[in-house]
């Protein structure tokens, strides 16, 4: 994420994110999985107000929505909203900006997203995720809170459980990061009774975070990475949920898919470390087809449709030329991604994706951000 100011305006861009391994399994506290930033961009730009703040995007209306403090916090002026996320990261800077003695000020925040396509489908990049640590930081830069990259995640964090609960925040560390990272999550029930007792300013950098852990990751030796487009929009949200009723949290079966899901990415962590050697890509692609296989048993387990058969003939497209591939996130629609060894027949996937009306996107990585360790 980078941010640059003019006379006018504080601007900042927060990139997307995809999953590479650990979806699903990272919800529950402590399980690995694997991210990457992805150089497709959200831009806020934050203005001084005057007499209310307001918040606008093109991508939701013409007209901007008003905000004002009162006695019980922010408030809009109209009931229905698109921007909770948005609303949920003021309300936790204002809070934050509040108990360092710093007096309140109004903003205006213009919202413009590249994580969609040019007719507003979403490519599923996390636009929620990346929307709330650019409005932190913009804040952050508007009132010189000097907040760390640690700080700015677990700010944003702390907005994101507000409006879904059960995020596991994966999305919040990439796009604050940058670059391929490692990320287990934090225990959010415990991060909203810390909040409730201590304050924003209280959770931040405190023991609450307990399992929570980002960390550098390189990228695979020797493999190219793609993305594929199905086309179809999915909802992480409504999907976990699905294969959280369909599954018992403490049944056998879901106890050896935790097992078995922390097994193979904690082999991709190995195979994307700094001191790769020539088994690394190896041990990344099989690492990646083993958390594909357990994909498709929670869904045929849970009864939710994580490979659809567009992410079926993606993934098996690449999978015919000695690549791994597998749905990206919660899978449903969205996005596959791919790691391909030198030598693939890429060419020939391409063709059996366009065959099938999947979309090749043309996507790179986001550098890193920031210290190295992310802590």
């Amino acid at each position: 994420m980078s941010a640059s100011a003019r006379p006018d305006a504080i601007v900042v861009r927060a990139a997307g994110k995809l999953f590479v391994a650990g979806e699903y399994a990272v919800v529950s506290p402590g399980q690995p999985s694997v991210l990457i930033a992805v150089d497709r961009y959200l831009t806020v730009s934050l203005t001084a107000g005057v007499d209310a703040g307001s918040i606008h995007s093109p991508e939701y209306s013409r007209m901007p929505v008003r905000w004002t403090r009162g006695v019980d916090g922010l408030t809009l002026d109209r009931e229905h909203h698109p921007y909770d996320y948005v609303i949920a990261a003021i309300e936790a800077a204002e809070q934050l900006r509040a108990s360092r003695g710093l007096a309140p000020r109004f903003f205006d925040l213009r919202i413009d997203s590249g994580l969609d396509d040019p007719s507003g489908r979403k490519f599923g990049l996390g636009s929620s995720a990346a929307v709330t640590v650019a409005t932190i930081a913009a804040i952050d830069a508007f009132y010189g809170l000097r907040l760390t990259l640690r700080e700015r995640y677990e700010l944003a964090m702390l907005a994101t459980i507000v409006v879904a609960p059960n995020a596991s925040g994966g999305d919040v560390a990439a796009s604050t990061y940058g670059g391929w990272i490692g990320y287990r999550s934090p225990d959010r029930d415990l991060l909203r009774r810390a909040r409730a007792e201590s304050g924003v300013a209280g959770v931040l950098g405190s023991p609450a975070w307990g399992d929570a852990e980002i960390v550098r990751l390189e990228p695979p030796s020797g493999l190219d990475l793609l993305v594929g487009w199905t086309g179809h929009p999915a909802s992480t949200e409504r999907l976990v949920s699905g294969v959280s009723r369909g599954t018992n949290a403490t049944s056998t079966d879901q106890t050896a898919f935790l097992t078995a899901s922390r097994a193979c990415v904690d082999d991709l962590w190995r195979a994307l470390s700094h001191d790769q050697d020539a088994a690394s890509a190896d041990l990344a692609l099989a690492s990646l087809r083993r958390n594909r296989r357990l994909l498709q048993e929670l869904g045929a387990r849970s009864g939710v449709t994580i490979e659809t058969d567009r992410l079926r003939i993606l993934c098996d497209a690449a999978e015919d030329i000695g690549a791994a591939a597998k749905p990206s996130g919660a899978g449903g629609g969205d996005c596959g991604i791919v790691l391909a060894p030198a030598g693939a027949d890429l060419a020939g996937m391409l063709r059996a994706w366009e065959t099938n009306d999947i979309r090749h996107l043309t996507i790179g990585v986001h550098p890193p951000e920031g210290e190295h360790h992310a802590g």
